[in-house]
């Protein structure tokens, strides 16, 4: 009946579009959210992967059960704030035992205004999205265990999905500014880039903050521009060098504004283009490709990639629901990576230009530090040019 618990009256109730239900116990926020649910497989990292700005309109589902272990602290968030609508894990979170921890994973999500579910078959409801695809859920914690199953299924069959949604304007920053903090070192943590650096332009789809350090350790002197940014804005500031962020939801709705914005850059500049994520399906896109919604998309930080052009296969992180369609790669466009798990795209290049990107992580947080060289790349790439 709607409004009455189950009998062991659970505090957290996930609820999926065709009517499964998984009953648990909330931690964090109490309330409701709808969004699509994905599966993510990285043994570590759960704070990165919540304020990961590529997981807007996802509830992620962790497979590793030891969630809350290490706590959580300001220096591994990823954005100002939690973007992904909530986790579920197989075991509840366990008390911190970390010495960077500054507080409780669910006191942080409480203060955060997101909402968490514990007690759950991950196994089961891994083995569901890998088979029927992501489904849309509707989450909700009630301390009192009070949830009115109808209305929940109904506002999961609500949930209007990612394709076809621009999530980038959601995510980007309102306003331009300089980027100078550098990847994490011991003993002192995040140092500054203090020396000259090559000036590198950044468009902001939902920028992973790691992202931003490594183009500062590798060189970079790095100025974000939202996502809105034409190629006007980019070009006046005479970069040496142009950056496409990570971000979420659909690349094709992203892309009524940012294709023809990337069009115009490689139109009236030479300067090298370095894309990762939602910046490699921008690019693309821009040189005449198509993107496609996977079924259960890329998400983990155990993802092999081959280098077809060297033969080396790296360890990656990834995090994606679309993919570049290779085979609607117009000549002079290479591919350069593919995934070994199931052959999908993971890599391009212009033949005759410095211009690449991959669908993939370098930057990791959390995952393998295999692919950091691509970093280098863009900066050889920019003194190659300069030279």
């Amino acid at each position: 009946m709607p409004g009455t618990p189950a009998p062991s009256r659970p505090t957290a109730c996930l609820a999926l579009a065709d009517g499964t239900l998984f009953y648990g116990r909330g931690f964090g926020a109490a309330g409701q959210t709808t969004a699509e649910l994905c599966f993510n497989t990285a043994m570590t990292g759960y704070q990165e992967i919540m304020t990961d700005p590529s997981y807007a309109g996802q509830v992620v589902t962790f497979t590793f059960p030891h969630v809350g272990n290490v706590g959580v602290t300001p220096e591994d968030d990823e954005s100002a704030e939690p973007v992904a609508a909530g986790m579920v894990v197989k075991w509840d979170p366990t008390e911190p035992s970390n010495w960077r921890a500054t507080e409780r994973l669910g006191d942080w999500l409480i203060r955060r205004g997101r909402i968490g579910i514990g007690g759950v078959d991950t196994r089961r409801l891994t083995r569901a999205i890998r088979q029927q695809g992501a489904p849309h859920v509707a989450l909700a914690h009630d301390p009192e265990g009070r949830f009115d199953i109808e209305a929940l299924v109904a506002a999961a069959r609500g949930f209007p999905g990612l394709v076809g949604l621009d999530l980038a304007k959601d995510v980007t920053c309102a306003q331009s500014y300089r980027w100078d903090e550098m990847r994490w070192a011991w003993p002192e943590g995040y140092a500054r880039r203090e020396a000259p650096g090559h000036k590198v332009v950044a468009i902001d789809y939902g920028a992973k903050r790691n992202i931003l350090r490594c183009l500062a350790s590798a060189g970079c002197d790095v100025t974000v521009l939202p996502a809105s940014a034409t190629a006007d804005d980019i070009l006046a500031l005479e970069p040496a060098g142009v950056f496409l962020s990570n971000g979420p939801g659909d690349p094709a709705a992203t892309g009524d504004y940012a294709v023809p914005m990337i069009r115009d850059v490689l139109d009236r500049s030479d300067v090298p283009v370095f894309g990762i994520c939602l910046g490699h399906q921008m690019l693309a896109l821009a040189l005449g490709a198509r993107t496609i919604k996977m079924n259960h998309g890329h998400h983990g930080a155990n993802h092999p990639v081959k280098d077809l052009e060297t033969g080396k296969v790296e360890i990656t992180s990834m995090n994606h629901g679309f993919t570049v369609d290779s085979q609607t790669l117009p000549d002079g466009v290479i591919e350069t990576h593919v995934s070994l798990f199931d052959g999908s795209n993971c890599g391009i290049r212009l033949a005759d230009r410095p211009v690449f990107s991959v669908q993939y992580h370098p930057e990791a947080s959390p995952g393998p530090q295999d692919s950091y060289y691509l970093f280098e790349r863009f900066v050889a790439a920019i003194r190659a040019r300069a030279a």
